[in-house]
């Protein structure tokens, strides 16, 4: 990845943000805060002339992003192939709801990312990418589950994307009407949005345990 900076990449790179570049981030600390916000990640990447995009959970490790998958995953063995790919997170942090509908939007941060990946083989690495990958949805369940036997890491295909070029994307703040829009009987605000945890639902057996610490009600995402 390029040393982070807060000044614009040139005018033909592929991360710099064209609409509205006033919202636009390239500090490494930046984007790592928004990929470790979010669960899910969409993966864009082209086989044949086709594009295609795919939802993922994932996981920042340091400098790179860990994904991870079947082995008969066309997504992943493209990846593993040296397919360029980008891949992309957005947390949505309200709704925004100015007089005019023209004016409606969102507060959101997000992340574009362009890399390529390579696969991890090395058994025990493997095994630690996805511990990193499961304490990072869910911190402390990695020490409190069993780890891959021998037949389910040959079974799963783990890569580690290289962060190549970057950038963040924020709005925050209330809606942005036109003055002669501001007398209007609408109502304008945000409605602020968060993922929550719920109260966790115990599977058969699992009815008498204790609720594990980790797994308390924490802090909306």
């Amino acid at each position: 990845m390029a040393p982070a900076t807060d000044s614009p990449p040139d005018r033909t790179a592929r991360h710099r943000v064209r609409r509205h570049p006033e919202r636009a981030n390239y500090d490494r600390d930046a984007l790592f805060a928004v990929l470790d916000a979010a669960f899910l990640a969409h993966v864009a990447f082209t086989v044949d002339g086709q594009p295609f995009a795919i939802p993922m959970l994932h996981a920042r490790d340091g400098e790179r992003v860990l994904l991870h998958g079947s082995v008969s995953s066309r997504l992943l063995a493209a990846l593993a192939g040296g397919a360029p790919c980008c891949l992309t997170v957005t947390v949505l942090d309200g709704l925004v709801l100015a007089r005019s509908q023209f004016a409606h939007s969102v507060n959101y941060r997000s992340a574009v990312v362009f890399g390529r990946a390579t696969e991890v083989t090395d058994p025990v690495e493997k095994a630690r990418c996805l511990w990193r990958i499961t304490d990072a949805i869910v911190p402390g369940r990695a020490a409190d589950s069993r780890v891959p036997d021998a037949s389910e890491l040959e079974g799963t295909r783990v890569l580690a994307l290289s962060i190549e070029d970057a950038s963040v994307k924020v709005r925050s703040g209330g809606p942005k009407d036109r003055d002669a829009d501001l007398a209007l009987p609408h109502w304008a605000g945000v409605v602020p949005l968060a993922l929550v945890r719920g109260v966790p639902q115990p599977a058969p057996g699992s009815e008498s345990q204790t609720l594990p610490a980790y797994l308390a009600p924490i802090a909306p995402r």
